[in-house]
């Protein structure tokens, strides 16, 4: 598989900024090793462009003919490699070169047919839409790895996806153009399309895991035989007698969930609690969203259940960047054989200045999802976090965006981020 042409820019007029993306994108697709005939393009906006959306996609798919099927979404943030651009208008396009019977681009209105087999899918998914996780986990059943990878929309205002087949126009999508709100759209790939995906976690767990011993709805009741409320309080090291001071301490904890039990859905995904004391891939982080001192109950943002895991925990940047780190040295990992060729072994010893794509890095472009609460200061200062990336797997192409919402597997994340690879 050639490397995959990707482009970035920022500038106030969305047809100077499409521009600049061209040249990149036909710069690149005229140098050796680089897809020149692709056929998918990955879009990603910053959502001052949502009103321009549909020029915007006219524009680019007018200019790039060879290009039948587009995928993507708006974000607060997008990346692409080395780069993040959030508050102000920009946009990123990766163009992907992959046999045509190996994909499908599919959206609400033109769902994915029984007729393609589908193994993996990337997913965009509109946040306003009813029942999401449901959703999700019905699209990962459609496919034969159970995995979807992806996020949902992030937008100060309206929301888009971009969705376009090989005719010019998704099928039933009618004045639509590719451009819509709601529901689920992005690409299915087929088995014949090898992939590598990691979660990555941004959050660090304040002591060890508890059972939940009793709850309703989304109100956990009792752990490990205790009172929820109790354990939290202990765990923060302050009393309701201070309500001012406890309230602070809640407000910056969160609570990592996870069905008693459960497997990795992927091999290589750390378990619940690592050694280090970082989360796994497992664990879904959620709000807690109010305090029940009559019941001694602590209310989180999602439905819970007798019997599943919970651990108490808070953002932290140093967490998040040794995660990242860890998923990237995993990815290379499952990458590099354990005798590399004179070519592959000088591309991946290559510093930081020399570290161009190349195709003996064996990854022709990524996709890497981040929550929009993840990116500029969480990780030290701007881009910093595409910075890790790059630091780790060398100067391939990337794209992708921060979104509300983070999809790996049949799960909906949050304060995660997914890291995509194509080999």
């Amino acid at each position: 598989m050639k490397l995959f042409p990707y482009a970035h820019a920022t500038h106030p007029r969305w047809d100077m900024a499409a521009g600049l993306v061209l040249a990149q994108l036909r710069a690149q697709m005229s140098l050796h090793g680089y897809a020149a005939n692709p056929t998918l393009a990955l879009l990603y906006i910053t959502d001052p462009y949502v009103p321009q959306a549909q020029e915007i996609l006219a524009y680019l798919s007018a200019e790039l003919p060879e290009v039948t099927d587009w995928s993507g979404t708006v974000g607060v943030g997008i990346a692409s490699n080395n780069v993040e651009y959030f508050d102000e208008p920009a946009m990123a396009v990766m163009l992907c070169e992959l046999p045509s019977d190996q994909y499908r681009v599919f959206s609400g209105v033109a769902p994915l047919g029984m007729a393609f087999e589908a193994h993996t899918a990337l997913v965009h998914a509109d946040p306003h839409t009813v029942d999401m996780t449901e959703l999700v986990d019905e699209m990962a059943a459609r496919t034969d790895s159970g995995y979807l990878f992806g996020g949902l929309s992030s937008s100060r205002g309206k929301t888009v996806q971009f969705a376009v087949a090989g005719d010019g126009n998704v099928k039933g999508q009618g004045a639509a153009s590719g451009v819509f709100s709601g529901g689920l759209s992005g690409v299915a790939f087929g088995p014949g399309i090898n992939l590598v995906s990691r979660v990555t976690q941004g959050c660090l767990p304040l002591a060890g895991a508890h059972q939940i011993t009793a709850a309703q709805h989304n109100v956990v009741l009792g752990l490990d035989g205790e009172p929820a409320l109790e354990v939290l309080l202990r765990e923060l090291d302050v009393s309701l007698d201070k309500p001012r001071e406890a309230l602070h301490a809640v407000r910056a904890t969160l609570a990592g969930l996870t069905e008693r039990g459960a497997q990795a859905g992927v091999a290589g995904d750390a378990p619940t609690i690592t050694r280090t004391g970082n989360f796994g891939s497992d664990v879904l982080v959620r709000h807690i969203i109010g305090l029940d001192p009559a019941r001694l109950g602590i209310a989180l943002a999602s439905p819970v259940k007798e019997g599943m895991e919970l651990a108490f925990c808070q953002r932290n940047v140093q967490a998040a960047r040794a995660d990242l780190r860890r998923v990237c040295a995993e990815i290379r990992e499952e990458l590099e054989p354990q005798e590399l060729a004179l070519e592959s072994a000088t591309a991946l010893a290559a510093s930081e200045a020399e570290a161009a794509p190349h195709p003996a890095r064996g990854i022709a472009g990524a996709i890497y999802v981040s929550c929009s609460g993840r990116g500029g200061e969480h990780f030290g200062g701007p881009s910093a976090e595409l910075q890790i990336i790059r630091h780790a797997l060398g100067d391939v192409p990337l794209v992708g965006f921060f979104a509300g919402g983070e999809i790996a597997r049949n799960h909906l994340y949050g304060y995660t981020g997914v890291l995509t690879v194509f080999t």
